[in-house]
């Protein structure tokens, strides 16, 4: 039978779904109403939240995810055990797929997703099932070589 707490324990799978179900709180969606949060558990221990938030612009708004894995990187963190995305809908709905390849930039492809419903009942899947075949950082060749094929 598969884990299907992906090696978080149940203090750490209780504070992912209660962080994540929180961060709704701060989302900001006057257009959509529809509310996202998100939580990061990073490797160091420590938690970053986030909340989609919307613009009068359309596509200049920025989903949940993005707005916690924003503020982690910018906060110096790297490395991620697990994410959690929660909204008012049942079933729960995935990450988009922009939100998909902007995780895949800084996640490991085994990292858990967790994607809570109105009730917090979750799916779970890894980054991977959620984005086969991905590109990320490991598909470009290093900076050197790069650097040699545009001076071809």
């Amino acid at each position: 039978m598969a884990d299907l707490t992906h090696g978080l324990s149940t203090a750490e799978l209780t504070e992912l779904t209660n962080r994540s179900i929180a961060a709704k709180e701060t989302a900001y969606c006057p257009y959509s109403k529809f509310r996202v949060g998100c939580a990061i558990l990073c490797n160091d221990g420590t938690w970053i939240t986030g909340g989609n938030v919307e613009n009068a612009s359309y596509p200049v708004g920025i989903c949940a995810e993005r707005t916690a894995l924003v503020k982690a990187i910018s906060e110096g963190k790297r490395g991620f055990r697990a994410l959690g995305v929660a909204t008012d809908v049942k079933p729960p709905s995935s990450p988009c797929g922009m939100c998909r390849q902007f995780i895949r930039e800084f996640a490991d492809l085994n990292m858990p997703i967790f994607m809570y419903d109105i009730d917090g009942g979750y799916e779970v899947m890894t980054l991977g099932q959620l984005l086969p075949m991905s590109f990320g950082p490991d598909s470009l060749p290093p900076p050197s070589e790069m650097a040699k094929l545009s001076k071809e």
